[in-house]
Protein backbone atom coordinates (compact mmCIF):
# COMPACT_ATOMS: atom_id res chain seq x y z
CA UNK A 1 0.00 0.00 0.00
CA UNK A 2 1.22 3.51 -0.70
CA UNK A 3 1.35 6.20 1.98
CA UNK A 4 -0.94 8.67 0.27
CA UNK A 5 -2.72 11.20 2.44
CA UNK A 6 -4.88 12.13 -0.54
CA UNK A 7 -6.41 8.64 -0.74
CA UNK A 8 -7.17 8.68 2.98
CA UNK A 9 -8.91 12.05 2.60
CA UNK A 10 -10.96 10.66 -0.28
CA UNK A 11 -12.05 7.81 1.99
CA UNK A 12 -13.08 10.05 4.90
CA UNK A 13 -14.62 12.90 2.91
CA UNK A 14 -13.57 16.51 2.59
CA UNK A 15 -14.72 20.07 1.98
CA UNK A 16 -12.78 22.66 0.00
CA UNK A 17 -12.43 25.95 1.89
CA UNK A 18 -10.71 28.15 -0.69
CA UNK A 19 -7.47 30.12 -0.62
CA UNK A 20 -6.24 31.09 2.82
CA UNK A 21 -3.62 33.57 4.02
CA UNK A 22 -0.39 32.28 5.56
CA UNK A 23 -1.02 34.84 8.30
CA UNK A 24 -3.70 33.40 10.59
CA UNK A 25 -6.11 32.44 7.78
CA UNK A 26 -5.28 28.72 8.04
CA UNK A 27 -5.41 28.72 11.85
CA UNK A 28 -8.78 30.51 11.93
CA UNK A 29 -10.27 27.89 9.61
CA UNK A 30 -8.82 24.87 11.41
CA UNK A 31 -9.84 26.21 14.83
CA UNK A 32 -13.41 26.83 13.68
CA UNK A 33 -13.77 23.52 11.83
CA UNK A 34 -12.03 21.12 14.25
CA UNK A 35 -14.20 18.20 15.26
CA UNK A 36 -16.05 18.30 11.93
CA UNK A 37 -16.66 14.91 10.32
CA UNK A 38 -15.02 16.06 7.09
CA UNK A 39 -11.38 16.96 6.47
CA UNK A 40 -10.68 20.52 5.36
CA UNK A 41 -8.90 21.13 2.06
CA UNK A 42 -7.50 24.53 1.11
CA UNK A 43 -4.77 26.34 -0.76
CA UNK A 44 -2.30 28.42 1.19
CA UNK A 45 -2.10 31.76 -0.63
CA UNK A 46 0.51 31.60 -3.40
CA UNK A 47 0.74 27.78 -3.44
CA UNK A 48 -0.91 25.68 -6.14
CA UNK A 49 -0.61 22.39 -4.27
CA UNK A 50 -3.55 21.46 -2.07
CA UNK A 51 -3.14 21.36 1.71
CA UNK A 52 -5.32 19.69 4.34
CA UNK A 53 -6.07 20.05 8.02
CA UNK A 54 -8.03 18.35 10.83
CA UNK A 55 -7.11 15.03 9.23
CA UNK A 56 -7.25 13.04 12.49
CA UNK A 57 -8.81 15.48 14.95
CA UNK A 58 -11.17 12.86 16.43
CA UNK A 59 -11.00 9.30 17.71
CA UNK A 60 -13.30 8.24 14.86
CA UNK A 61 -10.79 9.44 12.26
CA UNK A 62 -7.92 7.81 14.17
CA UNK A 63 -9.79 4.49 14.10
CA UNK A 64 -10.29 4.92 10.34
CA UNK A 65 -6.57 5.58 9.87
CA UNK A 66 -5.74 2.37 11.73
CA UNK A 67 -8.55 0.36 10.04
CA UNK A 68 -9.92 -0.53 13.48
CA UNK A 69 -13.45 -0.95 14.80
CA UNK A 70 -12.74 -0.16 18.45
CA UNK A 71 -10.23 1.71 20.56
CA UNK A 72 -9.02 -1.55 22.10
CA UNK A 73 -8.33 -2.95 18.63
CA UNK A 74 -6.58 0.28 17.60
CA UNK A 75 -4.39 0.36 20.73
CA UNK A 76 -3.33 -3.24 20.23
CA UNK A 77 -2.73 -2.73 16.51
CA UNK A 78 -0.48 0.26 17.15
CA UNK A 79 1.40 -1.51 19.95
CA UNK A 80 1.81 -4.76 18.00
CA UNK A 81 3.07 -2.89 14.92
CA UNK A 82 6.43 -2.36 16.67
CA UNK A 83 6.93 -6.05 17.49
CA UNK A 84 8.32 -7.07 14.09
CA UNK A 85 9.88 -5.78 10.90
CA UNK A 86 7.42 -4.42 8.38
CA UNK A 87 7.16 -5.15 4.68
CA UNK A 88 8.71 -2.16 2.89
CA UNK A 89 8.33 -2.56 -0.88
CA UNK A 90 10.78 -0.62 -3.08
CA UNK A 91 9.17 1.08 -6.10
CA UNK A 92 10.24 3.71 -8.59
CA UNK A 93 10.34 7.43 -7.87
CA UNK A 94 7.15 9.33 -8.81
CA UNK A 95 7.12 12.48 -10.93
CA UNK A 96 8.37 15.34 -8.74
CA UNK A 97 8.59 19.08 -9.37
CA UNK A 98 11.43 21.16 -7.94
CA UNK A 99 10.65 24.17 -5.75
CA UNK A 100 11.88 25.97 -2.63
CA UNK A 101 10.77 26.33 0.98
CA UNK A 102 8.28 29.07 0.10
CA UNK A 103 6.38 26.54 -2.03
CA UNK A 104 5.52 24.64 1.16
CA UNK A 105 2.67 25.43 3.60
CA UNK A 106 4.70 27.38 6.15
CA UNK A 107 2.06 29.20 8.20
CA UNK A 108 1.89 31.75 11.00
CA UNK A 109 -0.78 30.50 13.40
CA UNK A 110 -0.82 32.83 16.41
CA UNK A 111 0.04 36.47 17.06
CA UNK A 112 3.31 35.82 18.92
CA UNK A 113 4.64 33.00 16.73
CA UNK A 114 8.35 33.32 16.09
CA UNK A 115 7.87 32.84 12.35
CA UNK A 116 6.17 30.74 9.69
CA UNK A 117 5.98 27.04 10.55
CA UNK A 118 5.57 23.58 9.10
CA UNK A 119 3.77 21.54 11.75
CA UNK A 120 3.38 18.08 10.18
CA UNK A 121 7.02 17.63 9.13
CA UNK A 122 8.16 14.02 9.28
CA UNK A 123 11.96 13.87 9.34
CA UNK A 124 13.67 10.70 8.11
CA UNK A 125 17.33 10.37 9.02
CA UNK A 126 19.60 7.37 8.40
CA UNK A 127 23.09 7.46 9.90
CA UNK A 128 25.54 4.63 10.57
CA UNK A 129 22.88 1.98 9.80
CA UNK A 130 20.29 3.50 12.17
CA UNK A 131 17.15 5.00 10.63
CA UNK A 132 14.61 7.14 12.45
CA UNK A 133 11.32 8.80 11.52
CA UNK A 134 9.84 11.44 13.82
CA UNK A 135 7.57 14.51 13.74
CA UNK A 136 9.04 17.98 14.30
CA UNK A 137 8.03 21.59 13.89
CA UNK A 138 10.13 23.62 11.47
CA UNK A 139 10.39 27.43 11.39
CA UNK A 140 11.38 29.01 8.06
CA UNK A 141 14.33 31.41 8.16
CA UNK A 142 14.70 32.05 4.41
CA UNK A 143 14.37 30.17 1.11
CA UNK A 144 17.24 27.82 2.01
CA UNK A 145 17.29 27.58 5.82
CA UNK A 146 14.92 26.67 8.64
CA UNK A 147 15.15 26.00 12.38
CA UNK A 148 14.08 22.55 13.64
CA UNK A 149 12.83 21.86 17.17
CA UNK A 150 14.54 18.68 18.37
CA UNK A 151 14.03 17.19 21.82
CA UNK A 152 16.66 14.80 23.25
CA UNK A 153 15.36 11.62 21.61
CA UNK A 154 16.49 9.58 18.63
CA UNK A 155 16.87 12.29 15.97
CA UNK A 156 18.84 14.33 18.49
CA UNK A 157 21.07 11.28 19.10
CA UNK A 158 21.77 10.84 15.38
CA UNK A 159 22.43 14.57 14.98
CA UNK A 160 24.94 14.54 17.84
CA UNK A 161 26.64 11.41 16.47
CA UNK A 162 27.10 13.12 13.12
CA UNK A 163 28.55 16.23 14.75
CA UNK A 164 31.01 14.07 16.73
CA UNK A 165 32.32 12.87 13.37
CA UNK A 166 32.51 16.45 12.03
CA UNK A 167 29.61 15.72 9.69
CA UNK A 168 26.21 17.24 9.04
CA UNK A 169 23.24 14.88 9.38
CA UNK A 170 21.54 14.16 6.02
CA UNK A 171 17.76 14.31 6.41
CA UNK A 172 14.69 13.99 4.21
CA UNK A 173 11.70 16.00 5.44
CA UNK A 174 8.29 14.77 4.30
CA UNK A 175 5.07 16.82 4.35
CA UNK A 176 1.80 15.00 3.72
CA UNK A 177 1.53 11.23 4.32
CA UNK A 178 -1.12 8.76 5.48
CA UNK A 179 -1.94 9.40 9.19
CA UNK A 180 -0.98 5.83 10.13
CA UNK A 181 2.60 6.81 9.21
CA UNK A 182 2.32 9.96 11.32
CA UNK A 183 0.98 7.99 14.31
CA UNK A 184 3.79 5.43 14.02
CA UNK A 185 6.33 8.26 13.81
CA UNK A 186 4.77 9.93 16.88
CA UNK A 187 5.48 6.82 18.96
CA UNK A 188 8.68 6.08 20.86
CA UNK A 189 10.14 2.66 20.05
CA UNK A 190 13.65 1.72 21.08
CA UNK A 191 16.58 3.25 19.21
CA UNK A 192 17.28 1.28 16.05
CA UNK A 193 13.69 0.34 15.25
CA UNK A 194 12.65 2.25 12.13
CA UNK A 195 9.13 3.65 12.49
CA UNK A 196 8.26 3.07 8.82
CA UNK A 197 8.34 -0.65 9.61
CA UNK A 198 5.54 -0.12 12.14
CA UNK A 199 3.58 1.91 9.59
CA UNK A 200 3.98 -0.95 7.10
CA UNK A 201 2.61 -3.39 9.68
CA UNK A 202 -0.41 -1.16 10.29
CA UNK A 203 -1.14 -0.72 6.59
CA UNK A 204 -0.29 -4.30 5.57
CA UNK A 205 2.79 -3.14 3.65
CA UNK A 206 4.27 0.18 2.60
CA UNK A 207 5.58 1.15 -0.83
CA UNK A 208 8.69 3.30 -0.63
CA UNK A 209 11.22 4.84 -2.99
CA UNK A 210 14.68 6.34 -2.55
CA UNK A 211 14.78 10.08 -1.92
CA UNK A 212 16.37 11.99 -4.84
CA UNK A 213 19.61 13.02 -3.07
CA UNK A 214 20.16 11.10 0.17
CA UNK A 215 18.45 7.87 -0.95
CA UNK A 216 16.47 7.76 2.28
CA UNK A 217 13.27 5.65 2.16
CA UNK A 218 10.24 7.81 1.31
CA UNK A 219 6.62 6.54 1.47
CA UNK A 220 5.05 6.56 -1.97
CA UNK A 221 2.37 9.24 -2.03
CA UNK A 222 4.24 11.81 0.09
CA UNK A 223 3.13 15.33 -0.78
CA UNK A 224 6.50 17.07 -0.63
CA UNK A 225 10.13 16.40 0.31
CA UNK A 226 12.94 18.62 1.57
CA UNK A 227 16.37 17.10 1.00
CA UNK A 228 18.85 18.76 3.31
CA UNK A 229 21.23 18.60 6.24
CA UNK A 230 21.01 19.39 9.93
CA UNK A 231 24.18 21.45 10.24
CA UNK A 232 26.41 22.52 13.11
CA UNK A 233 24.67 25.85 13.52
CA UNK A 234 21.98 26.91 15.97
CA UNK A 235 19.56 29.84 15.93
CA UNK A 236 16.66 31.10 18.02
CA UNK A 237 13.49 29.08 17.45
CA UNK A 238 10.09 30.17 18.76
CA UNK A 239 7.89 31.25 20.40
CA UNK A 240 5.53 28.51 19.26
CA UNK A 241 2.19 27.37 20.68
CA UNK A 242 2.45 23.98 22.37
CA UNK A 243 -0.23 21.36 22.97
CA UNK A 244 -1.87 23.09 25.95
CA UNK A 245 -2.41 26.28 23.97
CA UNK A 246 0.31 28.38 25.62
CA UNK A 247 3.63 29.56 24.17
CA UNK A 248 6.77 27.46 24.27
CA UNK A 249 9.94 29.42 25.04
CA UNK A 250 12.57 30.67 22.60
CA UNK A 251 15.58 28.36 22.55
CA UNK A 252 18.60 27.62 20.35
CA UNK A 253 17.85 24.87 17.82
CA UNK A 254 19.69 23.29 14.86
CA UNK A 255 19.47 24.72 11.36
CA UNK A 256 18.13 22.69 8.46
CA UNK A 257 19.99 23.59 5.27
CA UNK A 258 17.71 22.75 2.35
CA UNK A 259 19.52 21.40 -0.71
CA UNK A 260 16.42 20.76 -2.82
CA UNK A 261 12.64 20.86 -2.40
CA UNK A 262 10.47 18.44 -4.37
CA UNK A 263 6.70 18.72 -4.82
CA UNK A 264 4.34 15.91 -5.80
CA UNK A 265 1.59 18.11 -7.24
CA UNK A 266 -0.88 15.17 -7.41
CA UNK A 267 -0.71 14.69 -3.65
CA UNK A 268 -1.76 16.76 -0.64
CA UNK A 269 0.28 18.34 2.15
CA UNK A 270 -0.81 18.52 5.78
CA UNK A 271 -1.09 21.39 8.28
CA UNK A 272 -1.64 20.66 11.99
CA UNK A 273 -3.13 23.43 14.15
CA UNK A 274 -0.83 23.91 17.18
CA UNK A 275 -2.83 23.48 20.37
CA UNK A 276 -5.79 22.06 18.44
CA UNK A 277 -7.64 18.76 18.60
CA UNK A 278 -5.44 17.12 15.96
CA UNK A 279 -2.26 18.15 17.78
CA UNK A 280 -3.61 16.56 20.98
CA UNK A 281 -4.77 13.43 19.14
CA UNK A 282 -1.43 12.78 17.44
CA UNK A 283 0.53 13.40 20.63
CA UNK A 284 -1.86 11.55 22.92
CA UNK A 285 -3.10 8.50 21.07
CA UNK A 286 0.21 6.56 21.06
CA UNK A 287 0.54 7.33 24.79
CA UNK A 288 -3.02 6.21 25.44
CA UNK A 289 -2.04 2.89 23.88
CA UNK A 290 0.99 2.66 26.17
CA UNK A 291 -1.11 3.48 29.25
CA UNK A 292 -3.75 0.97 28.18
CA UNK A 293 -1.09 -1.72 27.84
CA UNK A 294 0.59 -0.97 31.19
CA UNK A 295 -2.64 -0.71 33.21
CA UNK A 296 -4.01 -3.88 31.59
CA UNK A 297 -1.15 -5.76 33.24
CA UNK A 298 -2.18 -4.77 36.79
CA UNK A 299 -6.02 -4.80 36.72
CA UNK A 300 -8.58 -7.32 35.42
CA UNK A 301 -9.96 -5.08 32.67
CA UNK A 302 -9.34 -1.61 31.21
CA UNK A 303 -12.50 -0.18 29.63
CA UNK A 304 -11.00 3.05 28.38
CA UNK A 305 -8.15 5.56 28.49
CA UNK A 306 -8.55 9.24 27.69
CA UNK A 307 -5.75 11.79 27.56
CA UNK A 308 -7.89 14.91 27.67
CA UNK A 309 -7.98 17.49 24.90
CA UNK A 310 -7.79 20.31 27.46
CA UNK A 311 -4.44 18.97 28.65
CA UNK A 312 -3.13 18.76 25.11
CA UNK A 313 -3.59 15.00 25.02
CA UNK A 314 -0.58 14.87 27.30
CA UNK A 315 -0.90 15.83 30.99
CA UNK A 316 -4.25 14.48 32.24
CA UNK A 317 -5.53 10.92 31.95
CA UNK A 318 -8.90 9.45 32.85
CA UNK A 319 -8.94 5.65 33.04
CA UNK A 320 -11.94 3.33 33.39
CA UNK A 321 -11.22 -0.06 35.01
CA UNK A 322 -12.76 -3.11 36.62
CA UNK A 323 -11.35 -4.16 40.00
CA UNK A 324 -10.77 -7.44 41.81
CA UNK A 325 -9.33 -5.62 44.83
CA UNK A 326 -9.72 -2.12 46.22
CA UNK A 327 -5.98 -1.61 45.78
CA UNK A 328 -6.21 -2.13 42.02
CA UNK A 329 -7.01 1.55 41.40
CA UNK A 330 -3.76 2.74 42.95
CA UNK A 331 -1.80 0.16 40.99
CA UNK A 332 -3.50 1.50 37.86
CA UNK A 333 -2.42 5.04 38.79
CA UNK A 334 1.20 3.99 39.28
CA UNK A 335 1.20 1.97 36.04
CA UNK A 336 -0.13 4.98 34.11
CA UNK A 337 2.61 7.26 35.47
CA UNK A 338 5.22 4.65 34.54
CA UNK A 339 3.86 4.22 31.00
CA UNK A 340 3.73 7.96 30.26
CA UNK A 341 6.32 9.88 32.34
CA UNK A 342 5.00 13.28 31.23
CA UNK A 343 1.63 12.52 32.84
CA UNK A 344 0.71 14.91 35.68
CA UNK A 345 -2.77 13.92 36.91
CA UNK A 346 -4.68 10.63 36.70
CA UNK A 347 -8.30 9.93 37.62
CA UNK A 348 -9.41 6.29 37.82
CA UNK A 349 -13.14 5.57 37.57
CA UNK A 350 -15.58 2.65 37.34
CA UNK A 351 -16.99 1.37 34.02
CA UNK A 352 -20.31 3.16 34.62
CA UNK A 353 -18.58 6.56 34.28
CA UNK A 354 -18.19 8.13 30.83
CA UNK A 355 -14.52 9.13 30.67
CA UNK A 356 -15.22 11.54 27.79
CA UNK A 357 -17.79 13.52 29.82
CA UNK A 358 -16.02 15.77 32.32
CA UNK A 359 -19.30 16.22 34.24
CA UNK A 360 -19.55 12.46 34.70
CA UNK A 361 -15.94 12.32 35.88
CA UNK A 362 -16.54 15.18 38.31
CA UNK A 363 -19.58 13.31 39.64
CA UNK A 364 -17.39 10.27 40.32
CA UNK A 365 -14.85 12.42 42.18
CA UNK A 366 -17.63 14.09 44.17
CA UNK A 367 -19.33 10.85 45.22
CA UNK A 368 -16.63 8.14 45.22
CA UNK A 369 -13.40 9.84 46.27
CA UNK A 370 -12.05 10.48 49.76
CA UNK A 371 -8.73 12.33 49.86
CA UNK A 372 -7.44 10.51 52.95
CA UNK A 373 -7.89 7.14 51.23
CA UNK A 374 -7.85 7.62 47.47
CA UNK A 375 -5.27 10.34 46.88
CA UNK A 376 -1.79 9.53 45.52
CA UNK A 377 0.81 12.32 45.46
CA UNK A 378 4.31 11.94 44.05
CA UNK A 379 6.55 14.93 44.69
CA UNK A 380 9.63 16.07 42.76
CA UNK A 381 9.10 13.72 39.82
CA UNK A 382 10.07 14.21 36.21
CA UNK A 383 7.10 15.51 34.26
CA UNK A 384 6.77 17.59 31.11
CA UNK A 385 8.50 20.81 30.18
CA UNK A 386 5.27 21.65 28.31
CA UNK A 387 3.73 22.34 31.71
CA UNK A 388 4.58 25.99 32.51
CA UNK A 389 4.03 25.38 36.23
CA UNK A 390 6.83 22.81 36.33
CA UNK A 391 10.42 23.80 36.99
CA UNK A 392 12.64 22.40 34.24
CA UNK A 393 10.20 19.51 33.98
CA UNK A 394 10.25 18.75 37.71
CA UNK A 395 6.70 18.47 39.03
CA UNK A 396 4.31 16.99 41.59
CA UNK A 397 1.96 14.31 40.31
CA UNK A 398 -1.48 13.40 41.60
CA UNK A 399 -3.64 10.33 41.21
CA UNK A 400 -7.30 10.19 42.25
CA UNK A 401 -9.09 6.93 42.96
CA UNK A 402 -12.69 7.81 42.13
CA UNK A 403 -13.94 4.22 42.09
CA UNK A 404 -16.53 2.85 44.51
CA UNK A 405 -15.51 0.15 47.03
CA UNK A 406 -15.98 -3.44 45.93
CA UNK A 407 -18.48 -3.95 48.75
CA UNK A 408 -20.34 -0.74 47.85
CA UNK A 409 -23.95 -0.61 48.93
CA UNK A 410 -27.17 0.94 47.68
CA UNK A 411 -25.91 4.47 48.33
CA UNK A 412 -23.36 4.21 45.48
CA UNK A 413 -25.93 3.26 42.84
CA UNK A 414 -26.74 5.80 40.13
CA UNK A 415 -30.40 6.64 39.86
CA UNK A 416 -32.05 5.55 36.61
CA UNK A 417 -35.34 6.43 35.00
CA UNK A 418 -36.90 3.24 33.58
Amino acid sequence: MDGSLTKFIDKIGSEYCGKLSRDYGVSRLLKFKQGNEKIQLFNVDGINQMSSGNVVDSKKKVLESLSSNSLEEAYNKLLDSFSKEGKLIKVGEPKLKEGNLKDLPFVKFYEKDGGYYLTSSLIIACYRKICNASIHRIMMLNEKEAAVRIVPRHLYYLYKEALKNNESLPVSVIIGVHPAIVLASSSSPQLGYFELNAAANILGNLEIYDSPIHKNPIPLGAGAIIEGFLIDKQVNEGPFVEAMGGYDIIRKQPVLMAEKVYINIDETTHVILPGGYEHAMLMGFPREASIYNAVSKVVPKVHGVYLTLSSGGWLHAIISIEKNHDGDSKNAILAAFSAHPSLKHVVVVDPDVNIYDINDVEWAIATRFQADKGLVIINNARGSTLDPSSKDGLTSKMGIDATKPLNAGFEYERAKIP
